[in-house]
């Protein structure tokens, strides 16, 4: 068995939680871009943040090349438990946070709620093909979707060190294809920037097409990365989802 701790980051451990919620970041994300969810959200709900292997502390390990390989790895660290469970995921995160979801309903361990952000339904797809392009290319994209400050990208150690976990990310983002099945029994809440450019709100509101267990649609003023403008209301959201008043 893998080690637990590896993936799943604790920032503000709590004896008590009400509830827990599990972070999946976006491509080319870590782990420590949740610290403020859990932060704000301690300790009524302890936040699970996961870490990608090739990032940060686990950038000397192997990445993992498809959102089902991840989906799988995570799946099968996450314990049963008697706490509501929740996933939240942004971008190439949601995307895992769903197959994940889709996973524990399949061993009767189905999530209390699932939370998407940034991100078109499963079988929404574009002809995006960000992981073949020159280093260049790859740049430009993340700079279009303002997810990685620009004094970052000047920096030339940076950039080398993140280029290949952002072509990775790409690459398993744009070569997954959902595979049909049963639909979730979960409920879904899909967060949305209303400008954001690879998220159009039409394919946002289709997550409402892979649910029976209900389906919310939240727009947002911003881009692709809207939520870090607007963090008060996803996390008001996802409390009242989560944990019921004494």
């Amino acid at each position: 068995m893998e080690d637990r701790d590896a993936w799943f980051r604790r920032f503000h451990p709590t004896a008590t939680p009400k509830a827990r919620l599990v972070c999946l970041p976006h491509a080319g994300g870590s782990a420590s871009f949740f610290f403020p969810v859990s932060r704000a959200l301690a300790p009524d709900v302890e936040v699970l943040a996961v870490q990608y292997p090739g990032r940060q502390d686990r950038r000397q390990e192997p990445m993992i090349p498809t959102i089902g390989a991840l989906a799988d790895r995570i799946t099968a660290l996450l314990q049963d438990s008697d706490l509501p469970l929740a996933l939240f995921g942004h971008s190439m995160g949601a995307m895992v946070a769903y197959e994940v979801t889709r996973r524990l309903e399949a061993r009767g361990t189905g999530p209390a709620a699932l939370f998407v952000s940034g991100r078109r339904a499963p079988d929404r797809y574009r002809d995006d093909r960000v992981h073949t392009r020159s280093d260049e290319g790859v740049i430009a994209e993340i700079r279009r979707l303002s997810g990685t400050e620009a004094d970052l990208l000047g920096d030339e150690e940076v950039v080398r060190m993140i280029l290949p976990v952002l072509r990775n990310d790409y690459r398993a983002v744009e070569t997954y294809r959902h595979t049909p099945g049963a639909l979730l029994s979960t409920p879904v809440v899909a967060f949305t920037g209303t400008e954001d450019p690879v998220a159009p709100l039409p394919d946002v509101a289709a997550w409402a097409e892979h649910t029976t267990g209900g389906f919310e649609l939240v727009p947002l003023p911003g881009g692709h990365f809207f939520l870090t403008r607007h963090q008060d209301v996803l996390l008001r959201i996802m409390t009242e989802r989560l944990v019921v008043p004494a």
